[in-house]
């Protein structure tokens, strides 16, 4: 659902959590309980799911309205309502008093009450009322700041997107459940999506080398253009493509070989948090069985970017999932 655009600035360095600026919120049920609306799948097709907003949801939509009546600096711009989290996207139109925490932690606290009024009873089974113990919201939203312009569409397109991506994990689980202990060349990994892929007749590395984007920047891209047409090729021709797809060009390499709907094998760099879901371009193929994601590490809420000894791991490791197989010369 989205809220009138106005015009609006970005944050200022210096000014997150008071000043203006673009903030996403997400709020959730305490034990991930499914008491804010129910998914519904017209004719089994993810694209038509929707949410049936329930009582609880109703309530904690009101809550979030009442946020700008309280504070007039804030604007609700978007938001999407599951049946056990709602996303949020708060636009803040000038420096506030106390600040951004301050209003998430009223809209939290007014959750709390509203939830206190709305008799779960009676539209959840008892077994989950008891799951839910005595409080509905027992974490305070989390809050992200939106610092750069691009990422409002991509945060819009992933809020409306996350019915479709449910119902899509619903009817295809087994995809999207994380399987344990998958063992290659000695080390032990644990992946979503499709692990037939490791069966392949056939493999070949994606790694664009530095050396190939310096000769491109002082004008001789030959290299490296035939070397990214060759990954595609390889691909053409019934080769899995692996690698962690971490340099600009190893993802443009992706983003065809995810159009052209080949399969691969992506390598991550943190593990799998609970409720993992792919990113918004690895989704759909994971849906269709074309990607496996592994990765060697346990989920590290903390990490924010990838270490160069890890680029060089991950890459390693793509080449002994390509050991697996004698793969195509690529390239030059």
């Amino acid at each position: 659902m989205s809220a009138p655009h106005d015009t609006w600035q970005w944050q200022e360095p210096g000014t997150a959590w008071r000043g203006i600026g673009i903030y996403h919120v997400t709020l959730t049920v305490t034990s991930r309980q499914p008491v804010l609306g129910s998914l519904v799948i017209p004719d089994n097709d993810p694209k038509q799911a929707r949410v049936d907003i329930l009582p609880l949801g109703k309530a904690l939509l009101d809550c979030q309205r009442q946020v700008s009546v309280y504070h007039p600096e804030i604007q609700i711009l978007h938001y999407c309502l599951m049946p056990d989290h709602l996303h949020a996207i708060w636009y803040v139109k000038r420096k506030m008093p106390k600040g951004i925490l301050s209003a998430v932690r009223g809209f939290w606290q007014g959750a709390k009450k509203a939830a206190d009024t709305i008799p779960l009873s009676s539209i959840t089974p008892n077994t989950i009322r008891q799951n839910l113990q005595e409080r509905v919201f027992t974490e305070m939203p989390f809050v992200r700041p939106m610092g750069q312009r691009r990422q409002l569409p991509a945060t819009i397109r992933y809020l409306d997107m996350n019915p479709q991506r449910l119902a899509t994990k619903r009817l295809m689980p087994g995809f999207f459940r994380v399987q344990e202990g998958i063992e290659i060349a000695g080390r032990t990994y644990r992946g979503i999506g499709n692990a037939a892929l490791l069966q392949a007749a056939r493999y070949a590395p994606v790694h664009v080398r530095r050396t190939m984007v310096e000769e491109a920047v002082h004008g001789d891209g030959s290299r490296l253009r035939d070397y990214m047409n060759g990954c595609v090729l390889a691909a053409r021709k019934g080769a899995v493509m692996v690698s962690p797809f971490i340099s600009d060009k190893e993802k443009e390499v992706m983003v065809v070989l995810l159009a052209e709907e080949h399969p691969i094998i992506y390598i991550a760099d943190n593990g799998f948090r609970d409720y993992y879901k792919p990113s918004t371009g690895l989704f759909d193929a994971v849906a269709a069985g074309r990607v496996l994601i592994l990765s060697p590490w346990e989920y590290d809420p903390s990490k924010r970017h990838v270490t160069r000894p890890e680029c060089v791991a991950m890459n390693q490791m793509a080449e002994e999932i390509c050991s697996l197989s004698d793969p195509p010369a690529i390239g030059a």
